[in-house]
């Protein structure tokens, strides 16, 4: 349906619904099949007589002639798009709280809180500016976490209304922002709200554009605007909104009404809007009574803010397997939205929740570097610092077709796959994806365009190359609010500190003759024990000794092997004999500045 009521049409799909009966083309010509808008009845583009004019005749339907092809079965010129069925599953754990988005029987997305690791997005602190930036145009705010906070001059500047009356975004003028030693100073108190969760070494990313998010309506103190979701298309709907909280909104905010809020009456966009700038008073009390770093307001949990945010009309059913929480969710629903009261589900099974469901098992999955695909082919999701690389293999795909078009298929598969992995894994930064090479340019085009596709189910922030690049990439980014499933569940690997690989028992005992080496160089100790795992000890006594003997003769030295099963195949610690003490730091190289560094063996 458009704008003005007019709902789009093509004779394709009105020859589908008909089965075997067709258009008699016009004048004795072929028709010419276009989209067409109709109210009641459709027509058909058609060339005219001896004029070659374009005339709109009505549709009149005729036994198939045999002069007219059958394009029943070719692609419609207007596709429909198919509804997904969209399930929210709730486990509420003794130490942990899960979440779990299944759409069209696929596990989409998941989230999972735990006491010590809860989310802080959304969260308001009082801070103090620690150094200012003039080269990053930035600031560093300490507000009581591990590391300072990281604060851009564009994320002390209001942003613009969204008011789409304004003008497309495609034609505005690209912003320019003050200096950012104009808007802070060092030892200076702001008050910051959390934008992005601390990832890895950084700190978490902070913004002094409050806001404040409710079922119906964010609100953003400090403003005097007013905007309306993109998603809400129709132009009547999006300008009596925009009436309504122009109306409601207090002096000095500005406020968003977000998709939920379409169709709902003034009396519950009001109910919101006053709650919102209730929670502002209180924050504002807080502000005056506390001094930095100190925590203002914390945003509500995880599982709320999804029964806020996420369970909408599009939901079809929500389980929950906890008695509280299913009345606390039936409480809140019969306030903001009782028509959705009955979709909710309490889930009294004694088998687990996510058993039945069989999310279980894709869970366990989820962190595997190794993708498998239903047609055979699998993806390999490997992480960096810089990045995600994602490389997709055919592997068992030997579907009996033309090369191209069974390399085609896999691709457009992987895109899919590729595409629900990264919602699913919550991966964000650059991702480069090296997808199984093409030479024909139709089909490059195709894969980039369902690459695109796929990802518009994803409510964060994508962005993607418009072409595969010359070497078979696309690349894009993702919106990164918080560290990827594998970071949260996970701990670097103590053994190979997280590189994935170790050294060999060859390297280990070619750094143990060099460490033997140096310790003769300065004239130090010639008689040791050295520990070291069994593996490395059984290879410097193999070939009856000859490796330890050579040690030995090359350096002057006597070393006793001593096995150690705690050890790793890298490691080895040299015990001095007439010190008895541990002086493997002895002899190693110092890596690093002039600051200080590590010792390499």
């Amino acid at each position: 349906m458009n704008a003005d009521g007019l709902e789009p049409t093509s004779q394709v799909e009105d020859a589908a619904r008909s089965g075997p009966e067709w258009i008699r083309p016009a004048q004795g010509r072929q028709p010419q099949i276009v989209a067409s808008f109709h109210r009641r009845t459709p027509t058909l583009m058609s060339q005219g007589c001896a004029a070659g004019i374009r005339v709109a005749t009505r549709a009149r339907r005729y036994p198939l002639l045999p002069s007219v092809p059958d394009l029943r079965h070719r692609q419609p010129v207007t596709p429909r798009t198919r509804s997904m069925h969209t399930e929210i599953f709730i486990n509420q754990g003794i130490h942990e709280s899960r979440i779990a988005i299944v759409e069209d029987g696929d596990l989409a997305e998941i989230w999972v809180e735990r006491p010590e690791a809860e989310r802080i997005v959304g969260d308001i602190y009082k801070g103090t500016v620690t150094a200012v930036l003039p080269s990053l145009q930035a600031a560093f705010v300490e507000i009581g976490l591990e590391r300072t906070a990281f604060l851009q001059v564009r994320d002390m500047v209001e942003a613009e209304s969204d008011d789409e009356s304004n003008g497309s975004s495609r034609h505005r003028r690209s912003r320019s922002f003050p200096n950012i030693q104009d808007l802070a100073k060092k030892g200076q108190q702001l008050l910051v709200q959390i934008a992005k969760e601390p990832i890895g070494t950084k700190g978490a990313r902070v913004t002094t554009q409050l806001s404040l998010a409710g079922r119906f309506i964010v609100a953003m103190p400090n403003g005097d605007w007013v905007g309306v979701s993109r998603k809400i298309s129709s132009w009547n709907e999006r300008r009596r909104l925009r009436d309504v909280v122009r109306k409601l909104r207090p002096d000095g905010f500005s406020a968003i009404v977000r998709t939920e809020g379409r169709g709902k009456p003034e009396k519950d966009l009001r109910k919101d809007l006053k709650q919102l700038t209730r929670t502002f008073r209180r924050i504002q009390k807080r502000d005056k009574r506390l001094k930095p770093p100190a925590v203002i307001h914390r945003e509500i949990g995880m599982t709320s803010s999804v029964i806020r945010d996420l369970f909408t009309e599009n939901v079809d059913r929500l389980v929950v397997d906890s008695r509280d929480l299913y009345d606390e969710i039936v409480e809140y629903l019969k306030q903001v939205s009782p028509e959705l009261r009955k979709r909710v589900e309490l889930h009294r099974d004694k088998k687990p929740l996510f058993d039945v469901n069989k999310i279980e098992g894709e869970l366990d999955k989820v962190n595997e570097r190794e993708v498998w695909m239903r047609r055979g082919g699998s993806l390999v999701i490997d992480h960096a610092e810089a990045g995600t690389f994602i490389d997709v293999n055919s592997a068992r795909n030997t579907a009996k077709r033309d090369q191209e078009e069974s390399i085609l298929h896999t691709n457009l598969e992987a895109a899919r796959e590729v595409a629900r992995q990264l919602r699913l894994r919550d991966i964000g930064g650059i991702i480069v994806i090296d997808f199984i090479d093409m030479h024909d340019e139709r089909n490059r085009r195709k894969l980039v365009d369902a690459m695109t596709e796929e990802v518009k189910r994803d409510r964060a922030k994508v962005s993607i190359s418009p072409q595969i690049s010359e070497f078979g990439l696309i690349e894009m980014t993702r919106q990164r609010v918080r560290p990827n499933l594998l970071h949260t569940h996970s701990e670097p690997c103590p053994t190979c500190e997280g590189r994935g690989r170790i050294m060999g028992a060859d390297t280990t005992i070619t750094k143990i003759e060099r460490w033997l080496r140096r310790a003769y160089a300065h004239n130090s100790d010639r008689r040791f024990h050295l520990r070291v795992h069994p593996e490395v000890a059984a290879a410097v006594r193999g070939e009856n000794g000859r490796r330890l003997k050579d040690m030995r003769k090359a350096t002057k030295t006597r070393v006793d092997i001593v096995e150690d099963a705690t050890m790793t195949l890298q490691d080895y610690r040299f015990i001095s004999t007439r010190r008895e003490l541990d002086v493997t730091a002895e002899h190693l190289i110092r890596v690093g500045g002039n600051n200080g560094g590590r010792r390499s063996r």
